[in-house]
């Protein structure tokens, strides 16, 4: 093992720090990427002030603290806001749409179909042919209830048979 006699500590912190941050791309999460940081700082530290390896050890672990505890104040104070927040919320996206129901709602449950697919629905007891705003969703079912009057007409919409 006469290589690792010759190795400089600030050179094992940095490629510690190195491998921590490539690791952050492979796992998921936001986590190693702090701890990264940590390891390069020692590596610094270590290479402008001669420290021994329980200093290092001690200045690693404090840092990875303030650091990762900093960064997630930092987050929650200031969220990052996604473009688009019902990017993953397929029933969130169809709120406001129209549907016909297929299988009528009998008890609150039944089925209804939107575009090209037939949903798990639920609301008022309607029968199969009737149209329904989407209202809202409970993960896979959507909420629905019975589109209201046509305000010139005073009538129902029209019952869509498929």
């Amino acid at each position: 093992m006469d290589g690792l006699d010759n190795l400089d500590p600030h050179w094992v912190w940095v490629a510690i720090g190195l491998a921590l941050a490539a690791l952050e791309l492979i796992v998921p999460g936001v986590y190693l990427i702090w701890l990264a940081v940590a390891a390069l700082i020692v590596g610094l530290l270590t290479f402008v002030i001669d420290l021994g390896v329980v200093a290092q050890v001690v200045n690693f672990v404090f840092l990875a603290l303030i650091i990762a505890y900093s960064a997630k104040r930092f987050l929650r104070d200031r969220p990052i806001v996604s473009s688009d927040p019902l990017m993953n919320k397929r029933g969130g996206r169809l709120v406001g749409d129209t549907a016909v129901v297929t299988t009528p709602l009998d008890g609150g449950t039944g089925r209804v179909r939107h575009g090209d697919s037939e949903w798990l629905a639920r609301g008022p007891d309607l029968e199969a042919g009737a149209r329904v705003r989407i209202t809202g969703s409970d993960g896979a079912i959507l909420l629905v209830e019975p589109l209201t009057l046509l305000a010139d007409e005073g009538t129902q919409p029209p019952v869509v048979k498929d």
